[in-house]
């Protein structure tokens, strides 16, 4: 058996606490980190700007008087256009990753437009500005002890297969392996899992409904709807081989975080356990991953 229960850490979007606007209903951050440790999580991301305070000290004294332990977060700046330079939001965002004692940065490549539902079309100049950007940045997080990767995810720059093959390629910044923004976004997420095994230095665990999936690829149905129509199940609940993922990376020394992440949209608040009862039934699944591992 091997210590995946040990790194099982959490996320605010999965009790619906999201950046983006008209997200849904979202619950206090006293409440998030509360029941994640009345879980047993060790560990969590950050979660959007404006969750836990700005200032770094009171952020990591934030997570510190529940005692959980800071994995850092998703930061998504823009990468393509030439006339932006995301060093400085991103050095920001350090600063609170160093200060709380988190270990990694969950970049992803912003559209620069609200929302998930719709990307531009990036051309050649484009993605050797991104590809650039993301080495650069990848060398200021590490000068801070910070691993940086990038995150593919649906609606940003890097989603699709294409994509990711041209990130692998064209730079050498560690991945991000989120499985539910890879199969959605046309990713087989256990082939990349095995094929590119030393590039994921991150897991985001998510379980899918392949049905909705194929319809956000389709464009029949907005990511968002998707999302709120429950294209995210509880771990086991989905379509997605999480245990031969999971496998693959321990076999190969991998010993990083496994973030339970179900994005979920609240139209209010929840009777009863609401968000909580699908955390506690991924944190089981994977527990029993973990033992035949």
């Amino acid at each position: 058996m091997s210590d995946v229960a040990t790194r099982i850490a959490g996320a605010p979007i999965s009790w619906g606490v999201c950046e983006v606007p008209d997200w849904g209903w979202q619950y206090d951050p006293e409440t998030v980190l509360a029941q994640m440790r009345e879980v047993g999580i060790a560990a969590t991301e950050f979660g959007p700007d404006g969750f836990l305070p700005d200032d770094p000290a009171e952020k990591a004294k934030a997570l510190a008087d529940l005692g959980l332990r800071a994995v850092g977060g998703f930061v998504p700046v823009v990468l393509h256009d030439p006339s932006h330079d995301p060093a400085p939001e991103v050095a920001r965002a350090l600063e609170g990753f160093v200060a709380a004692g988190a270990s990694t940065l969950v970049l992803a490549a912003a559209t620069g437009l609200d929302g998930y539902d719709d990307r531009p079309v990036l051309d050649d100049a484009g993605w050797a500005t991104l590809l650039a950007n993301l080495d650069a940045l990848a060398g200021l997080a590490a000068k801070q002890g910070i691993t940086a990767t990038l995150h593919p995810h649906v609606g940003t720059m890097v989603e699709n297969a294409a994509d990711v093959d041209r990130v692998l390629a064209g730079s050498t910044i560690g991945l991000t392996l989120d499985t539910g923004h890879l199969l959605i976004g046309g990713v087989d997420p256990v082939a990349l899992a095995l094929k590119h095994t030393a590039r994921i230095k991150h897991t985001h665990l998510k379980d899918v409904d392949a049905s909705w999936a194929l319809k956000v690829q389709s464009g029949e149905v907005s990511y968002t709807d998707a999302v709120r129509a429950g294209m995210y199940r509880p771990l086991g609940g989905g379509d997605i081989d999480l245990a031969t993922i999971v496998s693959a990376l321990e076999k190969s020394g991998y010993d990083g975080w496994y973030v339970l992440e179900q994005d979920t949209i609240l139209a209010g608040r929840p009777d009863g356990d609401g968000p909580l009862a699908d955390v506690r039934a991924s944190i089981e699944h994977l527990r029993r991953i973990a033992e035949a591992v």
